[in-house]
């Protein structure tokens, strides 16, 4: 708590936060001016007296993160950028939630200088936070030296009642608590309002016991009472061991007369006689609006010349860490910037044609334990799932304090917060949303793992990845019905066309060993957004990529081509590429020239010039044929009008995985009948397509559930 307090000045800056976020929600007449007239106090102790920054230089490294968990009050931040001196002016918050503006109706972190995570979702901030502060304990315990602490910042976060009722938020609490995150804090919003009425009529719960429960150390305050939250965070900044929630009840729309309290001020404008009311109410002048005092200005402003000095002692610090420890030095500074090191693919195995048939998820393996140590920002883990993923780093350390009881860790290495495998446990929600805080912190180059089914899971941390540019890896293993034993309902056939949907998502499903070594070449490459890799359980054969032209990075190549003309194009992605292979050599034994394509991502193939397109699928009108094993919607892309597909277009079942395969018409016999179809020779086809030839009920299914051409 500062020696002295202008008790007059504080109040005036706490209501020049909550008057200009009311203007800026009138002047839109839309957003949710509840929370920042709330929340004004806590955020106005926070930003001015604890929060390490420089609004001249949002992102240098060692300043501590913010997160606004509840992107409704997107106003609240707003008028705290602009007030303590970021490059967002008025005028911008002026234009809040108009078009182009950077000031959105929730915070997006391209947009807006000093935003760290795109919020909205109720309970992304909260997990992206946890993330957050694992990427600091990553980078600390990694570069940190005796007398050297470069790396030793707080991840700081305001949530409110909508973000504590997620299931995201709680398998984030849960896994914050559980990793001892000491560095975490989160203040919660407790107005005990959200948008339908009074929280209560859902939420009865004792808060503050379930997060004892989880490990969390817990206060309960008034969180109108400024001291009151001084005294809660120099408390929870004292707690070491334990991640901090402090439970800080207070009044939604504090100051407007007529509702403040209630859940009409949560997601509407006052009203302009209500705005007029409330700045009487806190002796406010009515006009202009977005006025601001000239003294609290000031009180913000000063933050600008102290952030400016934290910078600088941290770069002196760091100057004198480097003489000390210029190799770590270097190294960090590399992974800061988001940079590979040089030659750290030299290692990666390769697989020949002859080779041992192997599953893409053992070759994944087998290229992480050829690379990581090359990478030192590499780091994640499965959702409980490492012997299926495949995606443990052997030596590389477990990553947090060591369980009670002794427990070693089963990726040798040890226990600490240097470790590189992070046992996110069966928290799929958390998992993926955390990978974003992580890449959003910078220095760590993080990836998520789990079955392929699963993304439905994981899809709003995706979606979130994509919008925001994050550099997330996502992995997905089990890629089809070829799971087979476990049955439909963790058979994805689906999943694979709903990732390709999403904007700014690469998605690579690689056919072989040798595709899955440069597929994780490009995801660890890629810088403008998430990418996802799917790989498969079933061994599969290394490919002859003698006569290939082209390679995985253009999305789609010639695999193999015939020695004339091509007559059909077959089209394959991950397993289906050898099945495709083989229809090739029946179709050559019916005098058909079939060229194959493998084709791992339709992402960067749409990268690639026109002219490579049409090199690889043939000019509009060739006979295109697609081979997946999941849901023929969308490849219409790139069959064209000329075209069809063998796929799957209902559910899957259970069985082993190679029969199910067949049981569904993944066999060279029906690829091939269905490419020869498609140039009107159906005899032959009927001939040789055991497939339709299995009974009537095979056929109603392949004419009326299953989608093929």
């Amino acid at each position: 708590m500062p020696a002295t307090i202008d008790r007059s000045l504080e109040e005036r800056a706490i209501n020049t936060i909550r008057m200009l976020s009311v203007d800026a929600v009138q002047q839109a007449n839309s957003g949710h001016p509840g929370l920042p007239m709330g929340a004004a106090g806590m955020a106005y102790v926070l930003w001015t007296e604890y929060l390490k920054h420089n609004p001249r230089n949002p992102s240098w490294p060692d300043h501590d993160r913010f997160v606004l968990s509840a992107g409704h009050g997107s106003a609240l931040i707003y008028s705290l950028l602009h007030l303590t001196g970021y490059d967002l002016s008025l005028d911008e918050v002026k234009n809040f939630r108009q078009l182009g503006s950077k000031t959105p109706g929730h915070p997006e972190n391209f947009m807006t200088p000093g935003v760290e995570v795109t919020t909205g979702p109720l309970g992304q901030g909260f997990a992206n936070g946890v993330g957050m502060a694992i990427a600091e304990a990553y980078l600390a315990a990694r570069y940190n030296r005796p007398g050297h602490h470069i790396i030793d910042h707080y991840t700081y976060g305001l949530v409110s009642d909508g973000d504590i009722v997620e299931g995201v938020a709680m398998e984030a609490a849960s896994i914050a608590g559980h990793l001892q995150l000491g560095k975490l804090i989160y203040l919660y919003d407790a107005n005990d309002i959200t948008l339908a009425g009074t929280a209560n009529i859902s939420m009865t719960e004792n808060t503050a016991a379930r997060f004892e429960a989880q490990g969390w150390h817990v206060q309960s305050i008034d969180g109108m009472d400024t001291d009151a939250v001084r005294g809660a965070l120099d408390a929870a900044r004292g707690e070491t061991n334990r991640p901090s929630i402090i439970i800080a009840s207070t009044v939604i729309g504090y100051g407007s007369p007529a509702k403040a309290g209630t859940s009409g001020v949560h997601g509407s404008p006052l009203g302009p006689d209500e705005v007029a009311a409330t700045k009487e109410r806190l002796g406010w002048p009515l006009e202009p609006a977005f006025y601001l005092p000239e003294d609290a200005l000031a009180l913000f402003r000063s933050a600008v010349d102290r952030g400016a000095g934290d910078e600088a002692a941290w770069n002196a610090a760091f100057d004198a860490y480097a003489a000390d420890y210029p190799d770590l030095a270097a190294e960090l500074w590399q992974a800061l910037a988001g940079d590979l090191p040089e030659g750290w693919d030299a290692g990666l195995p390769s697989w020949q044609t002859g080779d041992k048939a192997v599953s893409t998820r053992k070759a994944s393996e087998a290229v992480i334990q050829a690379f990581f140590e090359n990478v030192p920002g590499f780091i994640g883990g499965s959702a409980d799932l490492n012997p299926s993923t495949n995606t443990g780093m052997k030596g590389g350390g477990d990553f947090g304090p060591a369980p009670a009881g002794g427990i070693q860790g089963a990726l040798g290495g040890g226990w600490s917060y240097a470790g590189r495998n992070i046992h996110w446990g069966i928290r799929e929600h958390a998992m993926g949303s955390a990978v974003n805080g992580m890449a959003a912190h910078g220095g760590v180059l993080p990836f998520s793992a789990t079955f392929l089914v699963f993304a439905d899971y994981m899809r709003p941390p995706i979606r979130l990845a994509a919008l925001s540019h994050y550099r997330s890896i996502f992995v997905f293993t089990h890629d089809s019905i070829a799971v087979g034993e476990d049955g439909p309902t963790h058979e994805p056939v689906e999943q694979i066309m709903s990732l390709r949907l999403i904007p700014n998502l690469t998605v690579i499903r690689p056919a072989d060993a040798n595709e899955t070594a440069e597929a994780w070449q490009v995801a660890l490459e890629h810088r403008d957004g998430p990418v996802v890799l799917v790989f498969s359980r079933q061994d599969l054969a290394i490919l002859d990529r003698s006569g290939a032209r082209g390679s995985l990075d253009e999305g789609a190549y010639i695999l193999q081509e015939p020695d004339r003309r091509p007559d059909v194009v077959l089209i394959g992605t991950g397993s289906e590429v050898e099945l495709a292979v083989k229809a090739a050599a029946l179709l050559h034994e019916h005098d058909i020239a079939a060229r194959v394509v493998s084709m791992p991502s339709w992402e960067l193939f749409e990268q690639q010039p026109e002219q490579y397109r049409e090199s690889v699928l043939g000019p509009d009108g060739t006979h295109r044929l697609s081979v997946e094993a999941g849901v023929t919607t969308g490849w219409q892309r790139y069959t064209g009008s000329h075209g069809g597909s063998v796929g799957i277009d209902r559910f899957g079942a259970s069985g082993p995985g190679g029969k199910v395969l067949q049981h569904f018409g993944f066999t060279k016999e029906h690829v091939a009948a269905e490419a020869l179809r498609l140039l009107n020779r159906k005899a032959e086809a009927d001939a040789i397509d055991t497939w339709t030839a299995r009974g009537e009920t095979a056929g109603k299914e392949a004419k009326g559930d299953q989608g093929h051409s």
